[in-house]
């Protein structure tokens, strides 16, 4: 007999409402930004990153972050993000700029952000799968 299983779904929420303009903090509560948008790869199903803003002031100035999705907790009853990153690690970071976007699709590149955070690319479960 198959035993079926029941899918929890908790912690669904709308990106534009709750995660789109979510403050960021890390674990020493420092201010390190908002979230402005996020990537999906649509053809594995997932979100890539968090796109975070960084050192702006009244939307001028500062850098954008690629930030690998799975960095983030969220707190939903404070409504922000906890990315567990010294703020060092974020200034020092690649970053671009509001106007120039990098090729998300480009691996090299995305393989170089997931090193800096210290995650393995999500990816790279995936080439298994895709044969």
């Amino acid at each position: 007999m198959v035993e079926t299983r029941v899918a929890r779904y908790t912690d669904i929420v709308p990106a534009k409402k709750t995660v789109i303009g979510s403050n960021v903090v890390n674990a020493q509560n420092e201010d390190l930004g908002k979230i402005e948008d996020i990537v999906l790869d649509a053809g594995a199903g997932r979100i890539a990153y968090a796109v975070l803003s960084f050192g702006t002031f009244l939307g001028m100035g500062g850098k954008f972050f690629a930030i690998p999705w799975n960095a983030f907790h969220f707190n939903l009853k404070e409504n922000r993000a906890v990315l567990n990153v010294d703020k060092k690690l974020l200034e020092n970071a690649p970053g671009f700029d509001k106007e120039n976007w990098p090729n998300f699709a480009d691996s090299t590149w995305g393989n170089s952000i997931y090193k800096h955070y210290g995650y393995k690319p999500y990816w790279e479960d995936l080439r298994g799968d895709r044969g």
